[in-house]
């Protein structure tokens, strides 16, 4: 029986952390939505380009 309390404990864990890094990234999105829609996404002046695509790419 102590076996399997230890592994409802565990997946209980696991589960609330799972739950956790979902709220981290849906919370992230959101504000990178909202800071696009405040800069104007899609107005004409603005960043051209990445810094990508800045510097060539070593071999």
């Amino acid at each position: 029986m102590f076996a399997y309390e230890l592994h409802r404990t565990a997946h209980a864990e696991l589960v609330r952390e799972a739950a956790a890094q979902r709220l981290g990234r849906e919370a992230a999105r959101a504000a990178k939505a909202a800071r696009a829609a405040r800069a104007g996404h899609r107005e004409p002046e603005g960043r051209v380009s990445t810094d990508r695509d800045r510097y060539a790419r070593v071999a």
